[in-house]
């Protein structure tokens, strides 16, 4: 995997998702984006300090989805090593340098989500039930960058080929398209980005389907 994200990884500065990575003497610096150009921040040195950094927002509440648009603020992570850089975005931001390396290499596979619903069991097999339109309004909602989930969409509805939702701009399904809103003032030059790829609907997603699905069958009685 190495090899394949390597030279954006040396980039002297790029972006993962709400991260922002420089290299400044010989080492990694991450912070938030939105506190780049900020000097009084929490420093860590650790890699291990990404799990903690990631597990709540700015409010304390705990962050079940790591691609949601909600990392906090104000700290400063630096590392020595390159090893250490991928351990710390692969807290950040699990699995997703993986799948970027299998994108880049055209080797990732990607999972219609009628397929991921209809392989489920147990409570979430009534999820299957849920009607296109629902997924049309669910998927706009729930992954839309602004709000839900700052991944590319690379799946879809169906085995046909039907966009994910015909709800989000044509941008959400962009791997080239940075997911991140764009800050007050533009970046010049703009920097390299490392797309969070989702080639297939998470286990939030499903469990979404099936609240959506239960709903309805509630209000039916």
């Amino acid at each position: 995997m190495r090899n394949s994200i390597g030279r954006v990884l040396e980039a002297a500065r790029f972006c993962v998702g709400q991260i922002v990575v420089q290299k400044s003497d010989g080492c990694f610096v991450l912070s938030h984006r939105d506190d780049e150009t900020l000097d009084h921040l929490q420093v860590f040195r650790s890699v291990e300090d990404a799990i903690e950094i990631a597990k709540y927002d700015d409010t304390g509440n705990y962050r079940p989805l790591k691609t949601a648009p909600n990392l906090r603020h104000g700290w400063r992570l630096e590392l020595d090593t390159l090893e250490a850089l991928m351990r710390a975005l692969d807290y950040f931001y699990p699995g997703r340098l993986a799948v970027f390396a299998a994108w880049k290499k055209g080797k990732l596979q990607t999972t219609p989500l009628r397929q991921t619903l209809d392989r489920q069991s147990g409570m979430y097999r009534v999820a299957a039930k849920i009607s296109d339109s629902q997924i049309d309004n669910l998927v706009a909602d729930f992954c839309r960058s602004d709000g839900g989930c700052l991944r590319t969409i690379l799946w879809k509805r169906d085995a046909d080929g039907t966009v994910s939702s015909t709800k989000l701009p044509n941008e959400k399904f962009d791997p080239e398209y940075d997911q991140v809103p764009a800050l007050k003032r533009p970046e010049s030059p703009p920097p390299a980005t490392i797309p969070l790829l989702c080639q297939e609907a998470c286990n939030l997603l499903i469990a979404e389907c099936r609240k959506m699905v239960k709903g309805e069958s509630a209000s039916n009685l």
